[in-house]
């Protein structure tokens, strides 16, 4: 391996702080940072490394002083880092000034995908002075120590910093001009960021002040979008979800601390000891130290696929972290829940026939969210929207992609495949400001299961933390309760600011429509609180970096794929994990067709020299594959997190 790849030096043991257990601030020459509970504090001069619990994530401050550019600073830091030259460098993104900074510039690097590793730098100017974040990981290490990662980032700061804080402030009420600032920004980001359509409701006290929509469904088509337009709302589901296990609470049909196991006795993880833990509560609090795998079952599930699939995989996973040690967000362990949640309430039923009946009885119903339903034929035969990507095979423009890629979200449901409208949401949110109130009299449930849910249970970044099913943010001083949903084409989020009495829905139909979620939170807590008018330049920096880096990386890719490189590629893969792959070639180029879905492949020449294929149908576009060889077979590598995934050349099969 070549020096520019090698680890940093060692430090000696005598310089290495003690290991904090809880989180402190760490002052720098120009600014300061949080250090992470469990991280070890390495400090040399004119830096700090932090290195994480297992020693694979590496995460160095260093105070670079003068330098021309970004770019100039990166490299500055990289060689007090690692005493050596820092990794290629793709390109630098301009970033919106903040925490005290006249500047925040992103640097991205070259890293091959065969090295699995992240190496990322956001540098940060003062006057004319620089201050470098440094991030050095195994792949792996960065998807599962990420909440640590954010944390450092976000509190990295100048000294004479104040965060904006709206704690004691008097929230406004959303009168027609406050209204009118919201709906204005929601039609500018979709200017921005060329999402066909949308959809926003808001409430106030209680009372739905605004629910309507812009744009259209589909581009091309005139069909407006509108209040009751469906959308896909992603992992928006979960917190409905555990509202069903709220209610089942209440109704005592199992209990937040019950074990798993009681309530479902077939729920099985990597290890008796690992599933003898888990109590109701963990299925939903993303604390479980159970690493993402999602890659399983967007690739490998072939309609008709069974819920008690949740199950199955979950069988075969392990944690990689402690319980309760950091933030590790897991889709099959919120699809277990609202599967146990449906057999509690319906135990002779089958288990996704259970958890429909049960959100239909107990929460849709309830709250009259008529528009609300997990039957994508229902969802797609009157007044939905369809979903939307860049096109990677065409010029790059908005293009509809495939819903049938969002299939495979079907047999794990609860954690994330919910049809709803804006005018549905809104009435959940409403309940949610009311803690269990019905707005027709009566209660959902008593307030205090429904409220549970919103206990802060693990770190997600700075005061931001994860409940049960539920963000809790307090950047700006007052709680805004909150989730974003993502899901191919689809993004949207909800937000609850409890103290103001105050929700809102927006709901998009864009891949693209995720650069605005943040922003649309800041700006609806600028319009109830009076805060400084930062959304708007937010947004624009969003925009561009969406934009630009799309433009990047496929400037990078061979579309139609290398035919070259295609002829050399099997006809037939297997992997234990993902099933079979069916490689063929026509006038139209490279495709590629998993168990799942069919997509045209791009290539790409890495500067190792070695060959990526990208898949680039809109919606399901970015999934790389690495060509290689193993064993005299012909193999191609999918690297997801903490997961190789690797199709393995195989005779031909039936299809």
């Amino acid at each position: 391996m070549a020096a520019a790849q090698e680890a940093p030096p060692a430090v000696p043991a005598a310089d290495a702080a003690a290991t904090p257990t809880t989180a402190i601030v760490k002052r720098l020459t120009d600014g300061s940072f949080t250090v992470p509970p469990g991280w070890r504090m390495e400090d040399r001069d004119g830096l700090v490394v932090m290195v994480s619990p297992e020693g694979d994530a590496r995460v160095a401050l260093v105070d670079v002083g003068p330098a021309t550019d970004a770019a100039a600073a990166q490299e500055k830091a990289w060689r007090a880092y690692r005493r050596d030259a820092p990794p290629p460098l793709q390109r630098t993104v301009a970033g919106a000034a903040r925490a005290g900074w006249d500047e925040v510039v992103s640097v991205v690097y070259d890293t091959p995908p065969g090295d699995a590793m992240l190496r990322h730098a956001v540098a940060h100017r003062k006057a004319g002075r620089w201050t470098v974040l440094l991030i050095d990981a195994q792949s792996a290490a960065a998807e599962k120590r990420g909440a640590a990662v954010r944390l450092m980032m976000q509190t990295l700061r100048t000294h004479d910093f104040t965060e904006e804080s709206f704690a004691g402030r008097q929230a406004h009420r959303l009168d027609s001009g406050r209204i009118a600032a919201l709906t204005g920004f929601v039609q500018t980001a979709m200017a921005e960021l060329h999402v066909p359509g949308a959809s926003l409701a808001l409430i106030d006290q209680g009372k739905v002040v605004f629910e309507g929509g812009f744009g259209v469904r589909e581009v091309g088509k005139p069909d407006p979008v509108d209040a009751h337009t469906r959308f896909m709302i992603g992992s928006n589901t979960k917190a409905l979800t555990t509202l069903l296990l709220a209610k089942m609470v209440d109704a005592g049909k199992l209990g937040w601390d019950d074990k798993v196991t009681k309530v479902y006795p077939d729920f099985r993880l990597g290890s008796a000891e690992t599933t003898d833990k888990v109590l109701v509560r963990h299925l939903v609090c993303a604390c479980t130290g159970l690493p993402r795998k999602d890659v399983t079952w967007i690739l490998n599930t072939p309609l008709g696929t069974p819920a008690s699939a949740s199950f199955r995989e979950l069988a075969t996973t392990e944690p990689t972290t402690g319980f309760g040690e950091v933030f590790q967000y897991n889709n099959l362990m919120a699809s277990a829940a609202g599967f146990i949640a449906g057999h509690a309430a319906y135990p002779k039923l089958e288990i996704g026939a259970a958890f429909d009946r049960a959100m239909q009885t107990y929460v849709f119903d309830p709250l009259e969210m008529r528009e609300s339903t997990f039957d994508y034929t229902r969802a797609r035969a009157r007044d939905s929207a369809s979903p939307h990507a860049y096109d990677r095979a065409g010029n790059a423009a908005i293009a509809p992609a495939d819903a049938g890629f969002n299939n495979s979200i079907i047999p794990y449901r609860p954690g994330g495949a919910l049809w709803s409208s804006a005018h549905d949401m809104i009435r959940y949110v409403g309940v949610e400001l009311s803690a269990g109130a019905l707005p027709s009299g009566g209660r959902l449930m008593a307030a205090e299961h429904l409220l549970e849910r919103r206990k802060p249970i693990v770190s997600i970044g700075a005061n931001h933390d994860y409940g049960m099913g539920l963000m809790i943010d307090r950047q700006w001083g007052v709680p805004i309760v909150h989730h974003g949903g993502s899901t191919a084409g689809f993004k949207a989020e909800f937000a609850v600011l409890p103290d103001a009495g105050v929700g809102a829905v927006l709901l998009t139909n864009s891949d693209y429509g995720q650069y605005m979620l943040r922003q649309f939170l800041r700006r609806l807590v600028e319009v109830v609180y009076d805060g400084q008018p930062l959304a708007e330049q937010e947004l624009k920096v969003a925009a561009a970096t969406a934009r630009n880096g799309f433009l990047a990386e496929q400037a990078r890719l061979t579309v139609p794929a290398d035919p070259v490189e295609a002829a050399k590629l099997a006809d037939h893969y297997v992997s234990p994990d993902l099933g079979a792959l069916h490689v063929t070639r026509d006038a139209d180029g490279l495709r590629f067709a998993f168990a799942s879905f069919t997509s045209r492949m791009a290539s790409r020449r890495n500067s190792d020299g070695t060959f990526s294929f990208v898949v680039i149908d809109a919606g399901a576009e970015g999934f790389e594959l690495l060509a290689g060889e193993r064993e005299g077979r012909r193999v191609l590598t999918i690297r997801a997190g903490q997961h190789d995934y690797i199709f393995t050349e195989a005779a031909a099969t039936a299809r």
